[in-house]
């Protein structure tokens, strides 16, 4: 099987416990033309996770977009999901490879850090996230990394890059223009009046 693209509009899901409720986000996000959709919700249960990704799931592939679980290795494996985002503190690539089909995705939190996106290549992620770049309500503590980072990332890695934290319609562009593959986002798209029309913004970017 192929492995997904990861490019353009990388929705990030919100804390929200009411499932039906987010499947209507999501399914105007991806109606907008978002191309890859992560399920995050730090807040919720061991059920309500299961309930929410397997439900995400089902409504992804309906539009042929790759559902992204972030950190709960179990639960990607349970649901079948597309891959599996980690951060600084969660499972290691090899123990992450050694449970997901070599077609799934595998993507990295690298923050402000260009070796740690180097290693995280060489040892077999899919794609290398960068970021906060911006001041951001959902982490607020992340450390910030300049825009820069992105077009010498690209300069030396082969693995799609991608932009996140604080990210809006009046900063992507520059993201965009150091040449980042994605930009991730979720309060500025799930926090819009209209998310249909968010995301359509957000997509015209690429």
């Amino acid at each position: 099987m192929n492995r997904p693209e990861i490019s353009g509009l990388y929705a990030i899901t919100p804390d929200i416990t009411d499932t039906g409720r987010l499947c209507r986000m999501v399914e105007q996000a991806l109606a907008g033309g978002a191309r890859c959709m992560q399920y995050r919700n730090k807040n919720a249960d061991d059920p309500l996770r299961l309930a929410q990704a397997s439900a995400l799931l089902t409504l992804c592939q309906r539009y042929h977009v790759p559902l992204i679980i972030n950190d709960h290795l179990e639960l990607a494996c349970q649901i079948g999901a597309d891959g599996l985002h980690v951060g600084q503190d969660d499972s290691t690539l090899p123990a992450i490879k050694d449970r997901l089909a070599s077609h799934k995705l595998i993507g990295v939190s690298c923050y402000n850090q260009l070796t740690r996106a180097v290693e995280a290549e060489q040892t077999g992620a899919s794609y290398v996230a960068f970021g906060a770049f911006f001041s951001s309500a959902t982490k607020p503590n992340a450390a910030r990394a300049a825009a820069s980072l992105i077009s010498e990332a690209k300069s030396v890695l082969s693995v799609p890059v991608v932009a996140i934290g604080g990210i809006d319609l009046n900063n992507a562009v520059s993201l965009v223009a150091h040449g980042c593959d994605a930009i991730a986002v979720s309060q500025a798209l799930f926090g819009a009046e209209d998310i249909e029309f968010a995301a359509k913004c957000f997509s015209r970017w690429f």
